[in-house]
C-alpha cells in the first residue's frame, strides 16, 4: 500500500516548522517565527501559509502543539502562556478551514514520542517512553502500537512527577516539588544564579561546568539526579523497553548524572532499562505529527481517544 503524503506542523512559542512527510522521510521543510503575541488566529494563519509554501498535494495535516488536547472535545487545554488566546482552540478545524485538509493535533512532546517510538530510537519496541527536556519537561508513552493519552490528555506528563530534589521549589504548573522545578533548562539556570548571584542561561552554566566551575557542576548533577529519579518512577510503573530522551536541555552532563540516580531508584527486577538519546533530532515532532495524520487517514488514530476526520466534515482531533 502506498504511504500517503501528509503535511506536518510543529508549533512552538518562538518558531513554527512545517514539512511534507512520507513515512519517516521529510521531503521538504520550512519554518518561520511564531506570531505568538498576536493570538491563535495569527499563529494558525502563519502555519497554514507555511504548509501552502511547500506545495505538493498532502492528504492531511498533523500538528504538534504546546498544551494538552482534551480527548473528548479535541480542544486545547492547559494551554501555554507563550501563545496568546491559545486555550480552547480547535487546531485541526481551524487549519481545515484554511487549507481544506482533514487534520489531527497532539501535544508537541507526545508528537516527539510518537515519532521516536515508530520511526526513531524506539522503533519496533513494544513500550517506549519519550522525554523532552527543554524550557519544561514533557513526556509521552507509546505502548502496544498506541500513543497513550489518558482521561484528560495528560498521560506521560513526566515534568510534574514529584521528586525529593525539588521539595518546596515552585513549579510553573502552580504547585511545588515537581521535577520540572529543578531539572528543566530555566530551573537549572535559576539554581546557578541563586547560588552565585550571576544571571546566566543554561548554555553558560554548561560551558562553566565544562571549564571546571564546581557550582555549575553541582547544579547539573542535582538536576540530573532529579531527572533520573523521576524516570525511575515511570520505569517502575510502565516497565518500558526503552526511554528516549531529547530536547535542548538534555545535555550530556545532565544525562550522565541522571543514569546512576535512575539505576538506584529502579526496581532490581527491571534490570537495565536503556536510556537512549533521540534519533530523529528536531524532526521528531514533525514525523510524529505526520504519523498521527497518517493513522487518522487509515482509521487507526494515534491514541485511544482519537477521532478520525471524515471526508467533507470539519477536522477533529486525534491524540
Amino acid at each position: 500500500m502506498t504511504v500517503p503524503l501528509v503535511a506536518a506542523v510543529d508549533i512552538g512559542g518562538t518558531k513554527t516548522a512545517a514539512a511534507l512527510v512520507r513515512g519517516a522521510t521529510v521531503l521538504a521543510r520550512t519554518q518561520a517565527p511564531t506570531p505568538a503575541r498576536d493570538g491563535a488566529a495569527a499563529v494558525l494563519d502563519a502555519a497554514a501559509a507555511l504548509v501552502r509554501s511547500l506545495g505538493g498535494t498532502p492528504a492531511a495535516v498533523g500538528v504538534g502543539a504546546p498544551g494538552l488536547v482534551d480527548p473528548n472535545t479535541g480542544l486545547l487545554t492547559a494551554a501555554t502562556s507563550s501563545i496568546s488566546q491559545w486555550a480552547g482552540v480547535d487546531v485541526p478545524g481551524q487549519l481545515r478551514a484554511r487549507l481544506g485538509l482533514p487534520g489531527v493535533v497532539l501535544n508537541d512532546v507526545q508528537a516527539f514520542t510518537l515519532g521516536e517510538a515508530v520511526h526513531g530510537a524506539g522503533r519496533n519496541l513494544p513500550t517506549v517512553v519519550g522525554v523532552a527536556v527543554g524550557t519544561g519537561i514533557g513526556g509521552g508513552v507509546h505502548a502496544a502500537g498506541t500513543l497513550l493519552t489518558g482521561r484528560l490528555g495528560a498521560a506521560g506528563h513526566l515534568g510534574h512527577v514529584p521528586v525529593p530534589q525539588a521539595v518546596d521549589r515552585p513549579c510553573p504548573c502552580g504547585t511545588t516539588g515537581h521535577v520540572e522545578a529543578v531539572a528543566a533548562g530555566p530551573a537549572i539556570a535559576a539554581a546557578y544564579t541563586a547560588r552565585t548571584g550571576e544571571p546566566v542561561a543554561l548554555p553558560e552554566v554548561v560551558r562553566r561546568a565544562r571549564a571546571g566551575d564546581a557550582t555549575a557542576r553541582a547544579v547539573l548533577a542535582e538536576a540530573g539526579a532529579a531527572l533520573g529519579t523521576a524516570l525511575a518512577g515511570l520505569a517502575n510503573t510502565l516497565d518500558p523497553d526503552r526511554i528516549v530522551i531529547g530536547g535542548g536541555a538534555a545535555v550530556p552532563e545532565l544525562l550522565a548524572a541522571a543514569a546512576p540516580a535512575f539505576a538506584a531508584a529502579c526496581m532490581p527486577v527491571l534490570g537495565a532499562v536503556p536510556l537512549v538519546p533521540a534519533a530523529l533530532g528536531g524532526d521528531a515532532p514533525l514525523i510524529g505529527a505526520a504519523e498521527a495524520a497518517r493513522r487518522a487517514l487509515a482509521g487507526t488514530p494515534a491514541g485511544p481517544a482519537g477521532r478520525r476526520p471524515a471526508p467533507g466534515q470539519p477536522g477533529e482531533a486525534a491524540r
